[in-house]
């Protein structure tokens, strides 16, 4: 029988924020940890990209983002699908095997938006940018959309049956998507006080909604798809992005000083609550054992915002690490950018309390998916994705994947290949680290044109080794580069490490 799968994709949460990763850590995740219990926990997951955009489009595509038009940064409001016309997903895949498809959340991978006048917003907008003058060209831009009308390139365009959610928590327009339409059209400006872009929302639009929404709504669909006898009347594919904990960093009142670390360790409070929401309803309908119930982050940790004191100021005042041991946050090379919290749960196949410590990708999910119902992953979706169905059934002795691309916020390439990383850039990090964490961790800086760190050894990556492994960069550059032209896709290999 073809098993329910569950996506849940929570928003910016580092590999140090949930308890049965970090033993340092100060936030309580009693549901994580129980997930984890449940079914495998994987110590090497990561996402396509350190940053949300790109990792979305890696996620439900299979392929890296940059192969597409996107080759830095995000897309912004009003920009065009990202996800090509004809480029199959995950949710088209388990559709035409008979699968019910829902997509609940954070969309976050373009529209075409229909405007008063008839054209095209990226006719004005330049893709993908959002400078100093284009910010001002996209909040005016806002008053061209017809918000009555109906909105393609979405989910319910790129496989899924249906759609609740909003396109980015801090974009506007402030109000709820359905489908191919908003519910409501926003009729004012949002106001200043109302964490986000300045454009139009509905009135009394509350930030704090979303979550408990999305989650009264995934209940319901996993609910609504589990017959009386627990037998399911058709296998359904719930990808489920919430807004959390990414800012608007807005916990609902019940989670309020839940952490003891401030208003971000709350919301990834009130993410643990949305994964025990799922499992009871699980175990209540009768259909936990054949479900693959997976959850798992976007990117890394962000730092300082309006709302939120950020990864760095956190681990200073409070002693959590939202990294834990690695180096790096959201948008960097350096594995806090993209080495990510990964759970999965599927009773009926998975061994409950293991760990793997094999290295996947999240666009894995593609292939693992084909994998799972036994059909051939689509063409031009077989470029980048790996089954890791073998280590779903416990058999975590052999790696899936022979190597893998990281990809930063500005562009930077790094590729994994056993137990070494190379960043293909002088530093791993977009974003700049604080004196007082360079001299607690040891970082001192260097003047090679690359970094090369050995993982097994040195996790935090202090140690770069670019001058003295010459043969291994010159080994993993060329791979690097083999595959950037679409010379050698990533499909089985054997890992392990290089020649010595």
């Amino acid at each position: 029988m073809k098993p329910n799968i569950i996506y849940i994709l929570a928003d910016d949460m580092g590999y140090g924020d949930m308890q049965c990763n970090n033993a340092d850590c100060k936030i309580p995740t009693p549901n994580l940890d129980r997930l984890a219990e449940r079914g495998i926990r994987f110590t090497d997951a990561h996402a396509g990209s350190s940053l949300c955009t790109p990792s979305r489009y890696n996620i439900l595509t299979g392929r890296y983002c940059w192969r597409s038009r996107l080759k830095s940064g995000i897309v912004w409001q009003w920009d065009a699908p990202l996800i090509e016309t004809e480029q199959p997903t995950v949710a088209n895949l388990l559709r035409d095997q008979g699968y019910r498809t829902a997509c609940l959340g954070k969309w976050h991978l373009g529209w075409y938006w229909p405007t008063l006048d008839g054209s095209a917003p990226n006719d004005t907008l330049r893709f993908g940018q959002y400078d100093r003058d284009e910010r001002e060209k996209r909040h005016q831009f806002g008053e061209n959309i017809d918000y009555s009308k109906r909105i393609g390139g979405g989910p319910v365009d790129r496989g899924f049956d249906s759609y609740f959610g909003v396109d980015v928590p801090n974009f506007p327009p402030y109000t709820w998507f359905e489908d191919d339409h908003l519910t409501e059209a926003p009729t004012e400006e949002k106001p200043d006080e109302l964490y986000g872009n300045p454009g139009k929302a509905v009135p009394g639009w509350k930030l704090e909604k979303m979550i408990p929404e999305f989650t009264r709504r995934a209940v319901e669909y996993i609910e609504s798809n589990a017959a009386a006898d627990g037998t399911p009347n058709l296998p359904f594919f719930l990808y489920f992005p919430l807004t959390s904990p990414h800012s608007p960093v807005v916990p609902n009142e019940e989670f309020l000083g839940k952490s003891g670390i401030g208003v971000y360790g709350d919301f990834v409070c009130e993410v643990d609550w949305v994964v025990g929401q799922v499992m009871d309803t699980l175990e209540r309908t009768g259909t936990v054992d054949n479900t693959l119930l997976i959850f798992t982050s976007d990117n890394g940790p962000e730092n300082r915002t309006a709302d939120d004191i950020g990864v760095y100021e956190r681990a200073r005042l409070h002693q959590h690490y939202s990294m834990g041991d690695l180096r790096g946050m959201k948008r960097d090379a350096w594995e806090g950018g993209h080495r990510v919290p990964f759970i999965a749960s599927w009773p009926a196949v998975t061994p409950a309390g293991t760990q793997c410590d094999q290295t996947i990708c999240l666009g894995d999910l593609m292939a693992t998916c084909a994998d799972i119902v036994d059909t051939p992953t689509p063409q031009n979706a077989d470029e980048d994705s790996v089954s890791m169905l073998p280590l779903l059934k416990g058999e975590t002795g052999q790696p899936t994947r022979d190597s893998l691309i990281h990809h930063s916020d500005t562009g930077r390439f790094a590729i994994r290949k056993g137990e070494w990383v190379f960043i293909d850039s002088p530093k791993g990090g977009d974003n700049e680290e604080p004196e007082w964490f360079q001299q607690e961790r040891g970082y001192v800086p260097h003047d090679h044109p690359g970094e090369l760190f050995n993982l097994t050894e040195d996790l935090s990556e202090r140690k770069n080794q670019y001058g003295e492994r010459s043969d291994v960069v010159e080994e993993l550059s060329a791979e690097l580069n083999r595959i950037k032209i679409g010379q050698e896709p990533l499909i089985g290999g054997i890992g392990g490490a290089l020649t010595e």
